[in-house]
């Protein structure tokens, strides 16, 4: 109740003209979402009662029929124990994959050997969280995430705490990308527009309260582009 009342709070106090440009990417028809091929989403998605999305393994990753650049995303999660999920956002199509950058969703105390850019809230095994600590609730207790892009720069939030802000070009993000999994993608992460994905990493993961907006910067990108649907 604190987390959901402390979300409420920060986008009730939004100026108003923005609060009015925020979309609710949940309900029940899940009429924002599909398969990345194109398919309706599979019945192991499915909306709870409060509006709650759940997701129960070997569903498949889902992805926005829309694409964002610019934008801002908040979401409250709850990961499942021993659990590893995450949001992805900028995705697109490479070869037979669909990769983008991803707000890591995982159980950390579970996995106590991994470095901290696998960790919940960093950026997916490109940049470290900017502190020592995160301040994560376990399994069982939601969270409030945040991950804002723009004007090439991008930056996650957890509960509050800000995680991770980093450009998207130029020589520290191309330091960054060589030293990952993504260093023989062309351009990894430049792209200016890109669907958002839920993972499905086979861990139930909860979501709720899942809000979009777009910022300025992509607003006039967003209405030329012929991928809208």
């Amino acid at each position: 109740m604190r987390l959901a009342c402390l979300f409420i709070a920060i986008v009730v106090t939004a100026e108003a003209a923005s609060a009015q440009d925020y979309i609710n990417l949940i309900d029940a028809e899940m009429t924002h979402w599909m398969k990345p091929g194109g398919e309706a989403v599979a019945p192991g998605w499915t909306v709870e009662p409060g509006g709650v999305l759940h997701l129960k393994p070997k569903a498949g990753h889902i992805v926005t029929r829309e694409e964002f650049g610019d934008f801002e995303l908040w979401f409250e999660f709850r990961i499942s124990e021993k659990g590893n999920s995450g949001i992805k956002y900028r995705v697109k199509q490479y070869d037979k994959s669909w990769l983008g950058l991803e707000y890591q969703i995982l159980d950390d105390d579970a996995f106590p050997k991994l470095t901290r850019d696998h960790h919940t809230a960093s950026l997916y095994d490109l940049v470290l969280p900017r502190t020592e600590s995160t301040r994560f609730n376990p399994p069982g207790e939601f969270n409030v995430g945040k991950i804002r892009v723009e004007n090439g720069v991008v930056s996650h939030w957890i509960n509050g705490q800000l995680t991770v802000t980093t450009p998207l070009t130029g020589p520290v993000w191309e330091q960054h990308v060589a030293g990952s999994k993504f260093k023989n993608r062309e351009q990894f992460g430049q792209n200016a527009m890109g669907r958002l994905m839920l993972t499905d990493h086979n861990s139930e993961v909860w979501y709720r309260n899942v809000f979009v907006r777009r910022l300025n910067a992509s607003a006039a990108c967003a209405a030329a582009c012929p991928c809208q649907k």
